[in-house]
C-alpha cells in the first residue's frame, strides 16, 4: 500500500469519524463498556487505519467497533453490514484462483481487496463471534480465510447464517457469486 495515496484529507476523516460515531452510539450492543473519546483519539493518531476504515465503507461494509484486545491496546472494528458488503461481492478466493479462472473471469478476489484495503478476512472464529452480536448474512455468504491444507487442494471456505445456524460451506476458490463478499476485520 502506499502511504501517500491512502490517506484521508481532514475533511475525509472528519465525516469518517461522524458516520462512526453515529453507528458506535446506535449499535451500544455491539461494544459494551468501552468508550467513544478513546476510540476517537486511537482513530486520529492512525491515518492508515482511518483510511483503511473509510474503504470498509465505501464498500459498504459498515465497519463498527466490536471488541477491545487489553494485551495489545487495540480497539476491533469488523464490517456489520446485515449482508456481505455489496461493494465486495462476485469475487473469488485469491490471486491463485483469479489466474486460474480462464473465461468469465471476476473483478477481483477476497484477499487481494483486503490487502489492498489493509484490513484481513475474517476466520472462522471471528465471524461466528460476530454472529452472536447479531445475525448476518441471512441471504448472502461470505468467504472466511482458509486453512493452507484446505487451499492446496483447490477449495476455499465461506460461511453464512441460515436457520438459526452458522454455517461453514466449501467451494472452489474460483467460484465466484453475486451474493458471496467477505468481511473484514482491522484493528486499531
Amino acid at each position: 500500500m502506499s502511504t501517500t495515496k491512502n490517506k484521508l484529507s481532514a475533511d475525509q476523516q472528519e465525516a469518517l469519524l461522524t458516520v462512526l460515531q453515529n453507528r458506535f452510539e446506535k449499535y451500544t450492543h455491539r461494544h459494551k463498556g468501552l468508550d467513544w473519546n478513546k476510540i476517537q483519539t486511537k482513530l486520529q493518531a492512525s491515518p492508515q487505519k482511518m483510511w483503511s476504515l473509510d474503504e470498509m465503507e465505501r464498500t459498504e461494509g459498515e465497519p463498527d467497533v466490536i471488541g477491545y484486545d487489553k494485551n495489545t491496546d487495540e480497539y476491533i472494528f469488523v464490517d456489520c453490514a446485515a449482508e456481505s458488503p455489496k461493494g465486495r461481492r462476485s469475487i473469488c478466493y485469491d490471486h491463485e484462483a483469479l489466474e486460474k479462472r480462464k473465461e468469465n473471469k471476476p473483478k477481483d478476489s477476497a484477499v487481494n481487496i483486503a490487502e489492498e484495503m489493509g484490513i484481513e478476512i475474517l476466520t472462522e472464529e471471528q465471524y461466528r463471534q460476530l454472529q452472536q452480536l447479531e445475525k448476518l448474512d441471512t441471504k448472502t455468504s461470505s468467504w472466511i480465510k482458509t486453512p493452507a491444507d484446505i487451499r492446496k487442494l483447490g477449495g476455499a471456505l465461506f460461511c453464512d447464517f441460515r436457520y438459526n445456524t452458522v454455517f461453514v460451506y466449501h467451494n472452489g476458490a474460483d467460484s465466484y457469486y453475486a451474493a458471496r463478499g467477505f468481511r473484514g476485520i482491522l484493528k486499531v
